[in-house]
């Protein structure tokens, strides 16, 4: 795979991306002059997560049909590691020219710095919002050892064994972390928080028994819910999931106004060109208007969901302020 070093983050002496775009009628340039524009260079897409997990397949989801749309590759390269600081950080000191982008998870940008607070990274300063791409509700999940088909039955069997059980998050910060606290707050419940570095080593001892409780968006997991190793015992959505009929809701289960529902994005460097992100956002959004595309996603157990880069960036600030304050009334510490 095309490593990020070697498309280009950080070198100089390079003619900037698409200096065409930067003139208004080049927002018609047809595919085939656009790749001149990009000299033939990829474009890599982040995923600031290890393969298998929702940012992975959100990027995955897109990165064939844009390429195709833009006439040059799109590369998804996956940079696991410090809850998506390892990820964001070669995008933040990249070029703002398109060439590297990021698919960003709102736990990732709204959990974090919820918990952090402003250090290193300032999701709302450091990138460009670009474009949303899905919007998934979470599918709450149990082993089969524990004796539950539903999220009341679940909360009594906890209460009853309190510190006996535990729960799985991606690190401290993440939305599987901050919705697990949420939810020990709402309900009573005296859980064990068990950090992972990301969904396929959860997911390994999820099955295996030795974390007892979970929530994630469906594409990572649903296969592991249809063939019985895992039993869901509710979605997050106001509605059942199409995917997972015989789930109750969250409503249906007696919890409202848990917002946890996870969501995906297009992010680039600060700064890039109005015409370049226009560009990309009229290219995304055609991508996401295709049948096949809304079929895999839906199958997948998510649905995709454009807005632009500016109700991008309003969402990315409203939720940091609204997990800012859960951080603070449930006492969550970063590491």
């Amino acid at each position: 795979m095309t490593g990020i070093g070697r498309t280009g983050i950080g070198r100089t002496g390079r003619r900037p991306l698409l200096r065409g775009l930067l003139a208004a009628p080049a927002l018609a340039l047809p595919g085939r002059a656009f790749a001149q524009e990009l000299q033939n260079r990829p474009v890599v897409l982040v995923a600031a997560a290890p393969a298998g997990g929702g940012t992975d397949f959100s990027a995955r989801l897109i990165s064939d049909p844009l390429s195709a749309r833009l006439g040059v590759p799109v590369v998804v390269e996956n940079r696991p590691g410090g809850n998506g600081t390892v990820g964001m950080m070669p995008v933040i000191r990249a070029r703002p020219d398109g060439h590297v982008l990021m698919v960003g998870y709102s736990g990732q940008m709204t959990g974090k710095p919820a918990v952090e607070g402003i250090g290193e990274i300032d999701p709302r300063r450091d990138f460009t919002c670009i474009a949303q791409i899905t919007d998934t509700p979470q599918v709450m999940m149990v082993h089969p050892s524990v004796p539950v088909r539903t999220l009341q039955e679940f909360v009594a069997y906890a209460k009853a064994r309190p510190g006996q059980l535990n729960y799985a998050s991606a690190g401290n910060g993440s939305l599987h972390h901050l919705g697990g606290e949420l939810l020990k707050q709402r309900t009573g419940m005296d859980l064990v928080h068990i950090p992972y570095r990301g969904t396929g080593e959860t997911m390994a001892d999820l099955v295996a028994g030795r974390v007892q409780f979970y929530m994630n968006s469906p594409p990572p997991v649903i296969s592991f819910i249809r063939d019985g190793r895992l039993r869901a015992i509710a979605t997050t959505g106001q509605q059942r999931h199409p995917a997972l009929p015989d789930v109750p809701s969250l409503p249906e289960s007696g919890l409202s106004n848990y917002p946890v529902d996870v969501w995906y994005a297009l992010y680039g460097p600060a700064r890039m060109p109005a015409p370049l992100v226009a560009r990309l956002q009229q290219e995304v959004q055609a991508v996401l208007a295709d049948p096949a595309v809304q079929r895999r996603a839906e199958e997948a157990g998510t649905f995709v969901r454009y807005t632009d880069g500016r109700a991008v960036s309003e969402r990315l600030h409203r939720e940091i302020d609204a997990w800012t304050e859960v951080v603070r009334t449930v006492g969550i510490k970063p590491d």
